[in-house]
C-alpha cells in the first residue's frame, strides 16, 4: 500500500494506517497474545482489564475492516455456519434462566468470533501461522521460566497463577495457562505451528529446533492424558494428508473416501475398546469422573432437549443448571469437559447440529484444499481443526477463549477457498479480497 504523506488530512492518514500491513501484523499478534494470555491477565490485572483489552481490539478491528472495505466482499465476510451457530446462541438468551448473564457471555463469544474474522481477512494463512508461532514462543518460554522459578529456584508454588512447582518431579506442570490439560492443548497447537514454520522456512532452523523442543517438552511435562491422544490423532492426520497430497489426481477421490471410511471405522473401534484404551492411558478415574458428569448433564437436558438451557460458554457456578449439576456431583466443574455435551446442554440438539456442521464443513473444506494445494502451509488449518475437534471430546476449550477463536479463524480460512459463495457471479464492481500467493517469501 502506498504510504500516506504526513501532510495528508487526519481522516486520510487514519484510514491509511488502519489499512496498512504493519498494523495488520501488530493487530494479529496483539489479539493472539491477549486471548492466549487470558488466564494470566485476569489473575494479574483482573477480569475487567482483560475485557477492556478485548473491547479495544474489537474497535480497532472494526476500523480495519472499514478501511479495507473496498477489498472485502460482505457476502464472503463470515461463513454461513458460523453466523447460524452464533445466531442460535444469541436466540438462546431469550429462554435462558438468567438472560443478562447469558447475553454478556454471548457478547464475549461474538467478540472473539469478530476478532477471528478480522484476522482472517487482514492476514493470509502463512502470516497468521507466523504470528501465532511468535506468540507461542513467548508464552511457552514464559511458562517454562515461571515453572523453573517456582519448582527449582524458590521451591514453592505460585498460588495466584495456579503453579504448583512440580517441574523438579517432571510434572505435572501448568505454566501460565492454569491447568495441565490446557497447557498440553496449547503445546500441541504450538507444535503444529512450529513444524509448519520449519517446512515453509519461515524462521531460522535454530529457532525452529528450539521451538519444537520447547513445545514437545512442555507437552510431556504437562502429563496431560489428552496430549497422547492429540499427538496420535494429529500424527495420523499428517500421514493421511501426505498420502493424499502425493497421490495422482485421478486416485485422490477414491483415496479420500477410503480415509473417511477408515476414520469412521476407527471411531467405532475406539468406542468399543474404550475401556482397554483408558486403562492403557492410566486415565480410568479421570474418565469415570467425566462419564458421571456427562450422565448428569444428559439428565438435565431432558427438560429442554431441543433448545437447551441457554448459552453461557464457560460455566457460571451460580447459574442453573450448572449449580445443580455441581451440587449433585459434589464438585466444582467449570465446564462439561466435552464441547459436544456442553453445546448440547446449553443449546440443545439444534445447537449441536449447527456446531458440528460448522466444524465439519470447515474440516472438509480445509482438508480438500490442503490435499490439492502445493504449499504445505495449507495443512495448518486442517491439522489445527483436527486438534480442536479431538480435544473437544475431553475438554470444552473449543467453546471459549482461544479455542473458540481458532475454530472460527479456521472456518473463515476454509470458507475463503471453498464455499458456495465462489459460485456467485462477481461483477467488475464487486470487491473481493485478492488472492495472496503464500510461501516462504510472504511478508510478515
Amino acid at each position: 500500500m502506498t504510504e500516506v504523506p504526513r501532510s495528508a488530512s487526519p481522516g486520510r492518514w487514519l484510514g491509511g494506517m488502519l489499512a496498512s500491513a504493519a498494523l495488520a501484523r501488530a493487530f494479529t499478534i496483539a489479539v493472539l497474545g491477549a486471548v492466549f494470555s487470558a488466564f494470566v491477565i485476569e489473575r494479574v490485572a483482573g477480569r475487567v482489564t482483560y475485557i477492556s483489552i478485548i473491547v479495544g481490539l474489537c474497535v480497532i478491528g472494526a476500523g480495519m475492516l472499514i478501511a479495507r472495505r473496498r477489498e472485502i466482499s460482505l457476502v464472503r465476510l463470515v461463513p454461513t455456519t458460523v453466523v447460524l451457530f452464533v445466531g442460535w446462541a444469541f436466540a438462546s438468551v431469550f429462554w435462558s434462566q438468567d438472560a443478562s448473564s447469558s447475553f454478556w457471555s454471548w457478547l464475549y463469544t461474538a467478540g472473539l468470533a469478530f476478532l477471528a474474522v478480522t484476522i482472517g481477512h487482514v492476514r493470509d494463512t502463512l502470516q497468521t501461522a507466523r504470528a501465532l508461532g511468535d506468540v507461542m514462543r513467548v508464552l511457552l518460554s514464559l511458562s517454562l521460566a515461571v515453572e523453573i522459578l517456582a519448582g527449582v529456584l524458590l521451591d514453592m508454588p505460585i498460588r495466584f497463577l495456579g503453579i504448583q512447582g512440580n517441574i523438579a518431579q517432571l510434572g505435572p506442570i501448568q505454566g501460565i495457562f492454569g491447568t495441565r490439560n490446557l497447557l498440553g492443548f496449547v503445546a500441541v497447537i504450538a507444535l503444529i505451528t512450529f513444524l509448519i514454520e520449519y517446512r515453509t522456512q519461515s524462521v531460522r532452523v535454530g529457532v525452529s529446533v528450539f521451538s519444537v523442543v520447547l513445545a514437545g517438552g512442555l507437552a510431556a511435562l504437562s502429563d496431560s492424558p489428552t496430549v497422547l491422544v492429540l499427538a496420535v490423532a494429529v500424527g495420523l492426520a499428517v500421514g493421511a494428508l501426505a498420502l493424499v497430497r502425493h497421490a495422482k489426481p485421478r486416485d485422490r477421490s477414491a483415496l479420500q473416501w477410503t480415509i473417511g471410511g477408515t476414520v469412521v471405522a476407527g471411531l467405532a473401534i475406539g468406542y468399543a475398546a474404550r475401556h482397554p484404551i483408558i486403562a492403557l492411558l492410566g486415565a480410568g478415574s479421570d474418565f469415570a469422573t467425566r462419564v458421571g458428569l456427562w450422565t448428569t448433564m444428559v439428565d438435565y437436558l431432558r427438560s429442554k432437549p431441543v433448545q437447551g438451557w441457554g448459552w453461557f460458554g464457560a460455566w457460571d457456578a451460580s447459574e442453573f443448571p450448572f449449580s445443580a449439576i455441581n451440587y449433585a456431583l459434589r464438585t466444582t466443574h467449570a465446564s462439561g469437559l466435552n464441547a459436544y455435551f456442553d453445546v448440547l446442554l446449553q443449546l440443545g440438539w439444534i445447537g449441536l447440529l449447527l456446531f458440528t456442521a460448522m466444524a465439519g464443513v470447515a474440516l472438509v473444506r480445509s482438508w480438500l484444499d490442503a490435499s490439492e494445494r502445493r504449499s504445505v502451509i495449507y495443512a495448518w488449518t486442517p491439522l489445527v481443526l483436527v486438534t480442536l475437534l479431538v480435544d473437544s471430546m475431553f475438554e470444552s476449550f473449543t467453546l471459549t477463549g482461544f479455542g473458540w477463536m481458532l475454530l472460527v479463524l479456521c472456518a473463515v480460512r476454509a470458507g475463503q477457498s471453498r464455499s458456495w459463495r465462489e459460485r456467485i457471479g462477481v461483477g467488475e464492481d464487486d470487491p473481493v479480497l485478492p488472492h495472496v500467493q503464500e510461501g516462504p517469501s510472504g511478508s510478515r
